[in-house]
């Protein structure tokens, strides 16, 4: 299944993806997508839905962060080997893990909104995914079978306070808008294989990322799996799992970060595409 959460900010609705394409109203059946509705035996009746018999929603409608309830939004750094050769540091020997904000939670094509002063902000297209099933001290083996479903994520950053502000990343990867997910939360059933997906993401329509799962240097398995040493995971946690190359700081000859007006479009095999548009801070 392909689930969203359409509508305004603050009163979306639950609806699926069908098989055509076209968006079906879910709340006849269920109030919301909630970390309750991703436990197995609540995805299995959902599944056992009849598409058609929903009713279709029609116009273009604004698509939420398809899950609402959120418990923790960590990420993984420097997951991709070539990524971490253009960001000039070394391969990690273990999953390098950060949090990033609720607060940073955002509609997959809402604006971004760079932070007050901000100079180094960044893109990171990047495959997350949800857990459905409380995970702790899972083996490698086990670890999918904690998986609810699959998302794309754009793990934006502002490189400056990551890097140069000192202490841990999460200051700058944490900032409002700083975490579109979706559109879809797309369930494992349609996702065979997490390691095979292609990724792609363009800034005003110039390619800068182009990428593969399967380049993973920790793959989803071995992240749930290590994560889950540290912290006991919960349905509605989203793992984001690193950036193939070609994030702004590694432009070569000079870094090409993004300023208001540029505009993001981004994907991940199967899991749908974002759109957003970089404006300047308000309060």
């Amino acid at each position: 299944m392909k689930l969203v959460r359409f509508g305004a900010k603050g009163k979306e609705k639950p609806g699926l993806i069908d098989k055509e394409g076209k968006l079906r109203d879910l709340s006849g059946v269920i109030a919301d997508i909630t970390p309750e509705q991703l436990a197995p035996a609540a995805l299995a009746r959902l599944t056992k839905l009849d598409p058609s018999t929903l009713p279709l929603v029609k116009g273009k409608k604004r698509f939420g962060v398809p899950l609402n309830g959120v418990r923790k939004f960590l990420a993984i750094g420097l997951n991709y080997s070539d990524h971490a050769a253009e960001a000039g540091m070394p391969i990690p020997k273990e999953p390098i893990l950060f949090f990033k904000a609720d607060t940073s939670l955002s509609g997959p094509n809402d604006d971004v909104m760079l932070p007050l002063g901000s100079k180094k902000s960044d893109w990171e297209v990047e495959l997350g995914l949800v857990i459905g099933k409380k995970a702790r001290y899972v083996s490698k083996k086990d670890a999918l079978k904690h998986v609810a479903g699959y998302c794309v994520v754009n793990d934006i950053s502002e490189r400056e306070y990551q890097i140069e502000r000192g202490g841990t990343w999460d200051k700058g990867k944490g900032c409002d808008t700083f975490g579109p997910v979706g559109p879809w939360l797309v369930t494992t059933d349609e996702i065979k294989d997490p390691q095979n997906l292609e990724m792609r993401l363009e800034v005003n329509g110039k390619r800068f990322q182009t990428g593969n799962t399967k380049t993973m240097i920790f793959d989803v398995a071995t992240i749930v799996s290590y994560v889950s040493q540290f912290m006991t995971l919960m349905p509605g946690d989203i793992i984001t799992t690193g950036t193939p190359p070609g994030v702004g700081m590694g432009v070569k000859p000079k870094p090409r970060f993004l300023k208001a007006g540029d505009v993001m479009t981004l994907g991940v095999e199967g899991l749908g595409e974002q759109t957003q548009k970089v404006v300047a801070f308000k309060k």
